[in-house]
């Protein structure tokens, strides 16, 4: 009895992590759609997608998602917050946190990535993924509008932490959840 697998079994495998990175980028353009404009930046639920990107892909596919997402906005089409696009909104006050989602889930993905699931470690892995997002995000919002920087962080950070603690919860706990299904 022949065990080796069958070319289509194999096919199937190698398209798999690509239809996951295609499924996360979409979803993350999606959570663009929902958008509370409370300033410069506004609060987002991409960026949940992006960390939940990071702990299911990995970091090379999750980098794959993120690219392919910023790349469709990159070109025009209405991906960002707003259903915007193009490549003006990476000169603009929220370019930073756009382009800061590349190392944010590189850093999420090799955190979890070849290590038993784990709770703690998801959320340390989230945790990490924010603090970076919100150093590229806050730095770019500076320089771009001239704010100084602890107006950077009142109009960058502080309004988002609520939130954005919400949003590691969830991730955790449907990382938790999806990771059987993608196996």
């Amino acid at each position: 009895m022949d065990t080796k697998p069958s070319s289509a079994a194999t096919t199937a495998a190698a398209l798999r992590p690509m239809v996951f990175a295609a499924l996360f980028a979409a979803l993350t353009a999606v959570g663009a759609y929902v958008a509370i404009p409370i300033g410069p930046v506004p609060i987002v639920l991409q960026n949940f997608f992006v960390m939940l990107a990071g702990l299911l892909l990995g970091c090379r596919w999750g980098l794959a998602a993120v690219g392919i997402y910023l790349l469709a906005g990159a070109v025009g089409l209405p991906v960002f917050a707003g259903g915007t696009g193009g490549l003006a909104r990476f000169a603009g006050p929220t370019g930073g946190f756009l382009l800061g989602y590349l190392p944010v889930v590189f850093v999420i993905g090799k955190m979890v990535e070849g290590r038993p699931p784990r709770p703690w470690r998801d959320a340390a892995a989230l945790i990490l993924g924010s603090l970076l997002l919100y150093l590229c995000g806050v730095s770019w919002l500076k320089i771009v509008t001239g704010m100084s920087l602890p107006k950077a962080i009142a109009a960058g950070m502080l309004p988002f932490l609520p939130g954005d603690a919400l949003k590691i919860a969830a991730a955790v706990l449907a990382a938790r959840s999806i990771r059987p299904l993608l196996t």
